[in-house]
């Protein structure tokens, strides 16, 4: 790996929260291995310890300031236009750092997408080379499904995240900086199904703490409803709707299942309530690891995601997974093996696949071994090595 001198990595997410949070302490994580010295701009990392072996990275860290006032978010119409919000603070923090960085002079970028515009166009200006990293499938195609889900659903105007001006700032991000990271060949191919070129496109998966996230000590016992969980935000691109008819379809009492996340925007909710009714549910916020370990399947419905943090989380603990075609977890299953892959938004195909994970509820603790087995093979501390040397070998004569 070429040595590297001053990098900047701008970021919207606190690092090691949540799975763009994971991503970001990946993204810091691998520039500092190979940096002389890293400048992480973004919000405050949180006392705890991340959950990537070795801890924190060292690093210079400039937190960035509060975007807009919680106030205006619950007090004023922006309440009812949660895609205006994210796409204003993003901008405002995108701003910030950008004032930043004139002043460090990095050496080179590695840029979190949607806060990463006003930094791209200086880069490009002062020739710095810059990786853009990019979890999701295309903007736009991310804008549509939702679209598409909030006719189906509520038979209104979709207001939330992404908003249209946050879909034209990203596709400026995808032109303007010289690499792109995804996460997956889903990623890569809907990346470029919308114009990107395939060139600046490169796939790196995800990385997890094996030790952090690892199987219970013994199968977990196998009477009554099979224990089954949803780890992940509840809104409209996670498809979580898809997978409350597919349980009652199967049989109110014959799974149960445990939900790890927000509730999402009000509607969301309100839809989660009117779904959920009659079926045997327990939703709350908080650590996902004891669910993993006493669950016996986790469920990811998602209609559009590069791939999913959870996915890995989930098969590091040995669960075997039920996963959908639109999005890169397709690509981290073994068919009847280690899970079962999906056609999005399919109340029937989830169902079905529903219907084998009982009919094999025997099997599935083996199942979940043969996913920890594969997942150690491409999320592992040496996932975060190649992150770190691509992003140092990609970026040396970039612009030469």
């Amino acid at each position: 790996m070429s040595a590297a001198g001053r990098v900047a990595v701008v970021y919207g997410s606190t690092p090691g929260l949540g799975g763009l949070g994971h991503s970001v302490a990946a993204g810091i994580t691998a520039a500092a291995k190979g940096a002389a010295e890293v400048f992480a701009l973004g919000p405050a990392p949180p006392p705890l310890p991340w959950a990537l072996p070795g801890g924190t990275p060292k690093a210079s860290w400039l937190a960035s300031p509060e975007g807009i006032p919680s106030w205006m978010v619950g007090y004023t119409w922006l309440r009812w236009r949660q895609g205006q919000v994210t796409c204003l603070r993003d901008r405002h923090l995108g701003r910030w750092a950008a004032q930043k960085i004139q002043s460090l002079r990095p050496e080179s970028c590695y840029l979190f997408t949607q806060v990463a515009l006003e930094t791209l166009r200086w880069c490009r200006r002062e020739s710095i080379p810059t990786v853009l990293d990019n979890p999701n499938g295309h903007i736009r195609n991310y804008r549509q499904v939702c679209e598409r889900e909030s006719r189906r659903w509520f038979g209104s105007e979709f207001h939330g995240h992404p908003s249209p001006a946050m879909v034209e700032r990203v596709e400026e991000e995808y032109e303007l900086a010289d690499r792109i990271r995804v996460y997956s060949e889903w990623g890569k191919q809907k990346m470029m199904d919308f114009g990107v070129p395939a060139e600046k496109l490169h796939v790196l998966r995800q990385t997890v703490n094996l030790e952090r996230f690892s199987p219970a000590s013994e199968p977990p016992l196998n009477q009554g409803p099979l224990r089954a969980c949803y780890v992940g935000s509840l809104d409209l691109r996670k498809g979580f709707v898809y997978l409350l008819k597919a349980i009652r379809a199967v049989g109110a009492k014959r799974i149960q299942l445990r939900i790890v996340g927000a509730t999402g925007d009000r509607p969301c909710a309100q839809l989660l309530s009117q779904e959920s009714e009659g079926l045997d549910i327990h939703a709350a916020p908080g650590d996902s690891l004891p669910v993993y370990r006493d669950s016996e399947l986790l469920v990811i419905p998602t209609l559009e995601d590069g791939l999913p943090f959870v996915l890995v989380e989930g098969l590091a603990c040995g669960l075997p997974v039920v996963v959908t075609t639109e999005a890169g977890a397709g690509e981290c299953v073994r068919q009847g093996q280690s899970g079962w892959v999906v056609q999005a938004g399919n109340v029937e195909a989830l169902a079905a696949a529903l219907e084998q994970a009982l009919s094999r509820r025997a099997e599935l603790w083996s199942m979940g071994q043969r996913a920890r087995a594969d997942v150690e093979q491409y999320a592992g501390p040496e996932q975060l090595d190649q992150l770190s040397n691509w992003f140092h070998n990609n970026l040396v004569g970039v612009r030469a």
